[in-house]
C-alpha cells in the first residue's frame, strides 16, 4: 500500500460525498500490515504507522455512523465523533491479542457516537443511567412500527433488554415527544402561551413582596430621619443635587446661589453625605 496518501478531511464546508468516496478509495490492509503496524506503534511510537491503521479504517467509521442518522444529527459531526473513537481505539490496540482492529475499534467507535447522540440530541438530557442508554439506541430499531407500543410489546421489550416495563414507556415518550422553547418563538400571539409564561416568579412570593416593602419603608424613613439631621444649607444642597426627580442644578449654580465658591460646595456636600451613610448604616 501506499504510504503518501494524504488523510482525508471532513470539514463544515467540505462535501460529506467527497469525503466519504475519499476515505472509501483508500486499501484495506492485509492481517499481516495491520500487524507489522500496530507493533511498529507499540514498540516505537511510531506515528505514521498509527496514521495508515486510522486510515484504513475510516470507512468503516462512515459506516456505523449513518446507523446514526435517525436521531438527526449532521452526518460530519456523527462521523467526527466516530473517528475520535477510532484513533482511541488505534492507540490502545494490541496486536498480540489475535484480534483484527476492526473488530476492537467498532466498540470504541460506537461509543464515541453514542456519547455525541446523548449530548446533543435534546437540550434536556434523556438517557442518563446505563438502562436509559440501552434503551434509548435500541428502541426505534426494535419497534415494528410507528404506533405506540401496546402491553404486550412493551413486556417483550423490557424482557429482551434486561430493563423494567415503566423504564420502556418513559423512554418511548421521551422519544416520541418534541422540544418547547420556553419563549415559544418570535410570534407574539404564541408568546402569550409559551412555558416560561407559567413559571412562578420568585419575587411574587407574598412574603418576599411584604419583605420588600418593608425595607422600603425603612429606607425611605431612614432617608428622611439622615436628612433632618443636616443644617438646611447641606440638607437643601443634597436635596437638590440628589433628590430631585430632574437633573439638579451645577456645583457652579448653587456657589452663585449662595455665593461661595464651588470647591465650598464640594466639601459642603461631601460632608453631609458622610453624616448620612454613617446614620444610615447605624439604622
Amino acid at each position: 500500500m501506499s504510504h503518501a496518501l494524504p488523510m482525508p478531511v471532513l470539514s463544515a464546508t467540505g462535501s460529506i460525498d467527497q469525503y466519504i468516496q475519499s476515505v472509501n478509495r483508500i486499501p484495506l490492509l492485509t492481517e499481516r500490515e495491520e500487524h507489522d503496524l500496530a507493533t511498529r506503534l507499540q514498540e516505537q511510537g511510531d506515528v505514521d504507522a498509527a496514521r495508515q491503521l486510522v486510515m484504513s479504517h475510516l470507512r468503516v467509521v462512515v459506516a456505523i455512523a449513518r446507523g446514526y442518522l435517525g436521531y438527526g444529527l449532521p452526518h460530519a459531526d456523527l462521523i467526527q465523533e466516530g473517528n475520535i473513537g477510532l484513533m482511541k481505539a488505534v492507540k490502545r490496540f494490541d496486536p498480540k491479542r489475535g484480534v483484527r482492529l476492526v473488530s476492537f475499534a467498532i466498540h470504541w467507535i460506537k461509543a464515541e457516537i453514542h456519547e455525541y447522540v446523548i449530548r446533543n440530541w435534546r437540550l434536556v438530557k434523556i438517557a442518563t443511567t446505563k438502562a436509559q442508554r440501552k434503551l434509548f439506541f435500541n428502541l426505534r430499531s426494535m419497534k415494528t412500527d410507528t404506533g405506540t407500543l401496546n402491553k404486550d410489546e412493551v413486556q417483550a421489550m423490557a424482557e429482551q433488554l434486561g430493563v423494567k416495563p415503566e423504564e420502556v414507556v418513559e423512554m418511548e415518550t421521551r422519544l416520541t415527544g418534541r422540544d418547547m422553547p420556553l419563549d415559544g418563538g418570535n410570534d407574539d400571539e404564541d408568546d402569550r402561551f409559551a412555558p416560561i409564561a407559567y413559571l412562578p416568579d420568585p419575587n411574587a412570593e407574598p412574603s418576599v413582596v411584604l419583605e420588600q416593602a418593608e425595607n422600603a419603608r425603612l429606607a425611605d424613613e431612614g432617608l428622611h430621619s439622615a436628612l433632618a439631621s443636616l443644617d438646611e444649607r447641606s440638607r437643601a444642597i443634597v436635596s437638590r443635587r440628589w433628590l430631585t426627580e430632574d437633573s439638579g442644578p451645577t456645583l457652579h449654580e448653587l456657589a452663585a446661589e449662595y455665593g461661595v465658591s464651588a470647591e465650598r460646595i464640594r466639601q459642603i456636600e461631601a460632608k453631609a453625605m458622610q453624616k448620612m451613610r454613617g446614620l444610615l448604616a447605624a439604622a
